[in-house]
Parts: C-alpha cells; structure tokens; sequence
C-alpha cells in the first residue's frame, strides 16, 4: 500500500502561522520566551534560576548576539501590539544596557544573572496589556 502524499509546505506553514492581531496568543507567546531566556534552569544549591540568555552569554560574541535577537523578537511583539513609542524606547535600551554589559567577559556573565531585560521588557508590556487591553490577562495559566 502506497504511503499518503506529505502535506504541501503552504499548509504545513498555514498552521504554523502567528496571528499577530490576537494580544492574547502574543502575550503567552512572550511569556514563554521570557521564561525561558530568564528563569528556565533551576541550579541546585541557588535560590534563583537562570535562563538561556544566562547560558547564551558564556559563549563568546555568538552567544550574546543571539541573546539579543530572541530579546528583540519580544521588543517587535511590542511594537505589533501598538505599545506607545516611549515605552519602545524603554524596552530597547533595557535590552542595549544587557546586551553592551552581558558582552565583557566573566563581569557580563555575573551582571546577566542580575539584571534580567526580557523580565523588565515583560513587566512593562503587561502593564500596558492590562491598561489597555483587559481581555489579553491570563490567570493561572487560563485566559479570561
């Protein structure tokens, strides 16, 4: 018996597609990176967990760039959910003061695990999200 036909790629990527009209499904979908670019990995023996961004730093220039792309994936949400242009500029230059110091060797690893931009950038859509756009909170997990 002949095996079916694989679905085209335009089907395949049409289920894939992100609705970036919907603030709900951006808002966990940010959430999610937040949690893990800052507090995914538990280490025993610290009382506060660390994230990809933290992990990402201790590889070279490579690391960090990619840490800031992920960071800027959560700025260009942001600015799709119409965030004023101030808050933006909040965002950008939490994520530059994370990028600039988290790039100095040993110093910019120990002030990752400090200063968490994708935490700060976070906390400040919410609070527009909540101001603005009520039916976007999530609570426990569900959506109201």
């Amino acid at each position: 018996m002949p095996t079916p036909d694989p679905p085209p790629f335009d089907q395949m990527f049409a289920a894939l597609k992100i609705d970036a009209s919907d603030p709900r499904a951006a808002r966990r979908r940010i959430e999610m990176l937040e949690l893990l670019l800052e507090r995914s990995i538990q280490l025993p023996g610290f009382k506060r967990a660390i994230g990809l961004d933290a992990v990402l730093g201790l590889i070279p220039v490579v690391g960090d760039a990619i840490s800031a792309a992920l960071g800027a994936y959560i700025i260009w949400e942001a600015r799709n959910m119409g965030l004023p242009r101030w808050k933006m500029w909040r965002m950008i230059g939490n994520l530059g003061i994370d990028t600039a110091v988290g790039a100095i060797p040993l110093a910019g690893d120990a002030f990752d695990l400090f200063f968490r931009s994708n935490s700060r950038n976070l906390r400040i859509l919410k609070k527009h999200l909540d101001k603005h756009v009520p039916g976007s909170q999530v609570i426990e997990g569900t959506i109201i």
